[in-house]
């Protein structure tokens, strides 16, 4: 959705613009276009492989490249100087490299380590999860963070199946999962193992915690007339958006932003922005991505 992130983003020659998760650079590099000449980009990704294929792509622009979660955005900006920024780009979710990657272990459909960081040296991986939380948490995980109506037997199912021998690959775990559902219960138009994955890499990768600390990191720190532009890909990370837009509307505000000041942000998208059918056909991928903006007050 570059044509509609430029849109809502408004931006202009000489602004300040965070790119908070970067990927390979795409975003980045149409924004870069509208900035340049005296323009200046932050690029933003946990993931080192993100970074370097954004140091490629993006070689002699007006970026400077983040190794580094975008929970820590507002330190980020510390540490670089800067106190305000004029536009701030949000894209959760996964990235197609990663999931084409098999040794990064996202894809039911890649047999590969079941690992699932972003950040790959971070501490926990998905095999960490899979193989020492309590059924009850597994089930929790999965139900919660899947929205998968089978999660306790789901997670039964993953028990049983580690106390034979430890689930160490996505193979493992896809077949220990759609074993679980009963054939005429399994989904027709996805894998069976689609919710359970998606649940466990939210988990790996605190995904949720992380945006709910950026945006709100993003909207103490774009300045005045900035604009604030958020992708997300189902309804958990769609929610985090909106009620921290939300948050920031409430005329007497209260932490994490300044209390007694007013509405912080002026919501611009009052119904979610979908892709066009002409890039779903595309970029199928595009079909689950929504799209809010807000300009800061």
């Amino acid at each position: 959705m570059v044509k509609e992130v430029l849109q809502y983003l408004a931006v202009e020659p000489g602004e300040v613009i965070v790119d908070a998760t970067l990927g390979s650079g795409g975003h980045a590099a149409a924004i870069l276009e509208r900035i340049k000449p005296d323009g200046r980009l932050i690029g933003i990704d946990r993931d080192p492989e993100a970074i370097e294929r954004a140091r490629r792509n993006l070689a002699g622009e007006p970026v400077t490249l983040i190794n580094d979660d975008h929970a820590r955005l507002e330190v980020i900006l510390d540490e670089l100087g800067i106190a305000a920024v004029d536009g701030v780009l949000i894209d959760g979710g996964v990235s197609l490299e990663q999931l084409m990657t098999d040794r990064r272990g996202f894809s039911f459909r890649l047999d590969g380590p079941l690992d699932m960081r972003m950040d790959p040296g971070q501490e926990t991986t998905a095999a960490d999860l899979v193989n020492r939380l309590p059924e009850g948490e597994l089930s929790r995980i999965l139900r919660e963070y899947g929205g998968e109506r089978r999660a306790h037997r789901i997670a039964r199912a993953i028990v049983a199946t580690r106390q034979q021998h430890p689930i160490t690959t996505t193979a493992q775990l896809a077949a220990t999962v759609t074993a679980a559902i009963p054939p005429r219960a399994r989904p027709r138009r996805l894998h069976a193992a689609t919710k359970s994955f998606m649940a466990l890499r939210i988990a790996v990768n605190d995904e949720l915690g992380a945006l709910r600390e950026a945006l709100h990191a993003a909207i103490r720190r774009t300045r005045a007339r900035g604009r604030i532009v958020a992708l997300t890909y189902h309804s958990l990370d769609g929610g985090e958006t909106k009620g921290a837009f939300r948050q920031a509307t409430d005329r007497t505000t209260r932490p994490p932003f300044p209390s007694g000041k007013g509405p912080l942000l002026r919501i611009l998208t009052r119904k979610a922005v979908k892709p066009s059918r002409r890039e779903i056909e595309r970029n199928p991928r595009a079909r689950s991505a929504t799209l809010r903006a807000a300009e800061r007050l």
